[in-house]
């Protein structure tokens, strides 16, 4: 069985520095995965945090934990290689996972916003339209759109030829379309109304929301907008993050040529750091019932480990 092997040429002198990247990220890791796993531990374990936002929360957090995944093993162990290569299938599951959790992101996103509308606008209503049916349905389709709509655009992919086999770059990603010999306009088609869908269309939504929100609060009282600022504050620094990683990734791609190695390994790291170490970091301190549940865990690991 022949299988074509695509190289990742997008590291920065990895053989001067490949234990320093190595001991650098590897610490990253852990901390993404223990960091977001223990927020999820708490509102699994909690009643209290049974609630529609704090079951979206989870479900972004899993997210930061899966798309981790999708790329740091992989990462940590090209560090260490001599030869920094992955064949094509595999780059297209990593393609396939990194795009359909990306968009996850803003379904995820634009389903908090929505929440937090009805709760601070239609409270009244609350616990009628965000009954835990709507918001697993919201949860499975956040997942479920984005996988159809990519595994569309993977197939596709898979079919076509390669004329090139170096990849600019430390992970798949878009960019394997410049290693095609030919481009097909049905599939740049499909990509805009892919991005549109899954990515620029949730996050109008959000940014709407939130000016309705800003709008209702502006008239109210002092509480309301403190309580107000309490629950959105968090979403909309998550959604300003991610959107500028999302912004930083596609221009990238688009203007590889006109960006030196060393800039665009710098920024592709600040992409796969930051929002899966914000996330945790943002909802542990800014939520205030999370952020109680953490303080208990912490002063609770603190007693046992000095007693």
């Amino acid at each position: 069985m022949n299988v074509t092997y695509i190289s990742l040429k997008g590291h920065v002198e990895i053989e001067k520095y490949r234990y320093f990247y190595f001991f650098m990220m590897l610490p990253v890791y852990i901390l993404i995965v223990c960091s977001n796993c223990t927020i999820i531990s708490l509102i699994v374990i909690h009643k209290n945090l049974h609630e529609p936002m704090y079951i979206f929360i989870a479900g972004l957090l899993i997210n930061s934990v899966l798309f981790s995944t999708n790329i740091y093993p992989k990462l940590l162990t090209d560090f260490l290689s001599n030869e920094q290569v992955i064949s094509y299938q595999a780059c297209l599951f990593q393609i396939f996972v990194f795009y359909s959790l990306s968009g996850s992101e803003f379904l995820l996103l634009a389903a908090m916003s929505y929440d937090r509308y009805v709760s601070i606008c239609k409270p009244l209503q609350y616990a009628i339209i965000m009954r835990k049916t709507i918001v697993f349905i919201l949860l499975g389709l956040a997942w479920i759109v984005p996988f159809s709509h990519i595994v569309v655009f993977t197939v596709a992919h898979a079919n076509l030829e390669l004329c090139s086999f170096t990849l600019k770059g430390i992970f798949c990603n878009n960019s394997i379309n410049y290693l095609f010999c030919a481009g097909y306009k049905a599939l740049l088609t499909f990509g805009l109304v892919t991005l549109f869908n899954i990515g620029i269309l949730p996050m109008l939504f959000a940014i709407f929301t939130y000016v309705k929100i800003l709008t209702v609060v502006y008239k109210s009282c002092r509480e309301v907008r403190r309580k107000a600022a309490q629950t959105c504050l968090p979403h909309l620094l998550v959604l300003i993050n991610y959107s500028c990683l999302m912004t930083y990734d596609m221009i990238i791609i688009r203007l590889e040529s006109d960006f030196s190695k060393t800039s665009r390994f710098i920024i592709t790291l600040q992409m796969i750091m930051y929002n899966p170490l914000c996330n945790p970091i943002i909802y542990g301190l800014k939520m205030t019932k999370i952020y109680e549940h953490l303080k208990k865990l912490f002063y609770k690991v603190r007693h046992d480990c000095f007693r």
